[in-house]
């Protein structure tokens, strides 16, 4: 296939999702090279010349051996030249790999963080700055990642489903259309989030994964996962818990100056599920049959999902005056099953560069970005000053 010049991708992360997205470029003819912390993982890559796509969508989905010329360890290698900086790593190696590239970033960049999880995009720029990097970059994320992928051997990846839709918001959110223009030369999928705040607390894995692995860790370790994780290890009384859990992410939302959607606005937007209650939602969701449970409770839903999606909330909630019981308990609980200091260790108000900041300058940060034009102060009919 002719490749094309318009663009040129970096994908940084050759997991389940790297591999996928990097090679599903490559095979609609974009220049992209791979960048994995690791070696190993990359040997076989590198002896193939590429990775061998396997995917069970559409007849027209490409598929098949997809060439990879730069494939590294070396962050300023991977990044050289490269419009596009596509992030697919678990969020807890987001400040990683912020460190790793911040040295060699040069003006116009766009870097993606699929997904962002809570916070993702704050950390990031805060680390570049940090850094020393001052050039002019844009730091996106989008809401959840693009594919449902897995890697079949370290050269062979297979792609099960690509969602139809995902929102990306840009830091600062005046930017996003221009994100967004820039991954639809490959990608018709991401649509325009309205701000990273907005694609940050609209995280719903931060409430379906972690309380649901705390609250199923018996049934888990006695039946090592053999049981639907969503049908079954979400009875009513857990549900009542993630109900009360969703209640206090939508009111740090709210107490910012932002609308997060509720667990059962998000259920019957992404699957048609509507309910009552929380439970009879996810039950109306045939889309969760069959999917079993971590095989073990030393899993992401806890480990990331905790420290990059919960204890944000908290954080946020605790810098706003608003209390986060239910989300609290569920960190402690992680925690002391891990034997880890998750809010010792998770993303804070601090390193997502907020600490301090006014409910004003939090809002203006989001949308208008690290300094406004000649430092002009915001006028009070600012029509974004609106609820603060």
């Amino acid at each position: 296939m002719e490749t094309r010049e318009v663009t040129r991708f970096a994908v940084l992360g050759a997991g389940h999702g790297g591999t996928a997205m990097a090679g599903h470029l490559s095979l609609m003819g974009f220049d992209v090279s791979l960048y994995n912390r690791g070696e190993q993982r990359l040997r076989a890559i590198q002896s193939a010349g590429g990775l061998e796509i396997q995917a069970d969508i559409s007849d027209t989905f490409p598929r098949g051996f997809a060439e990879l010329k730069v494939v590294t360890t070396d962050p300023a290698e991977a990044i050289a030249g490269r419009q596009i900086l596509m992030v697919v790593v678990p969020a807890t190696a987001h400040r990683f790999i912020a460190e790793q590239i911040a040295p060699h970033l040069v003006d116009g960049q766009i870097i993606v963080l699929n997904p962002g999880r809570t916070g993702g995009a704050l950390e990031v720029l805060k680390t570049i700055r940090d850094n020393d990097c001052r050039a002019d970059i844009i730091v996106a994320e989008a809401q959840t990642f693009l594919y449902a992928s897995r890697s079949m051997n370290p050269a062979q990846t297979k792609i099960f489903r690509i969602k139809n839709s995902i929102p990306v918001a840009a830091l600062p959110a005046y930017r996003t259309p221009e994100v967004v223009k820039a991954l639809r030369v490959a990608f018709p999928h991401f649509v325009p989030g309205d701000n990273v705040m907005k694609t940050s607390l609209d995280n719903i894995g931060a409430i379906f994964h972690p309380a649901v692995t705390v609250l199923n860790a018996a049934r888990i370790e006695s039946t090592n996962g053999d049981f639907d994780y969503y049908t079954e290890g979400i009875t009513p009384a857990v549900a009542m818990i993630l109900e009360s859990m969703d209640k206090e992410r939508v009111a740090v939302a709210e107490s910012l100056g932002f609308r997060a959607m509720t667990a059962r606005e998000w259920l019957y937007i992404a699957y048609d599920a509507a309910g009552r209650t929380l439970h009879e939602a996810m039950r109306a969701n045939r889309g969760y049959d069959g999917i079993k449970a971590p095989k073990t409770v030393f899993h992401r839903y806890i480990s990331e999902d905790i420290p990059m999606s919960l204890v944000p909330i908290s954080s946020l909630g605790q810098m706003v005056g608003v209390p986060t019981p239910c989300i609290d308990s569920v960190i402690l609980l992680g925690s002391v099953l891990h034997g880890v200091d998750y809010h010792a260790n998770g993303r804070t108000v601090e390193n997502l560069g907020l600490a301090g900041k006014t409910l004003r300058e939090i809002r203006h940060f989001i949308l208008d970005g690290e300094t406004r034009k000649n430092n002009e102060p915001v006028a009070k009919e600012d029509p974004l000053c609106q609820g603060l």
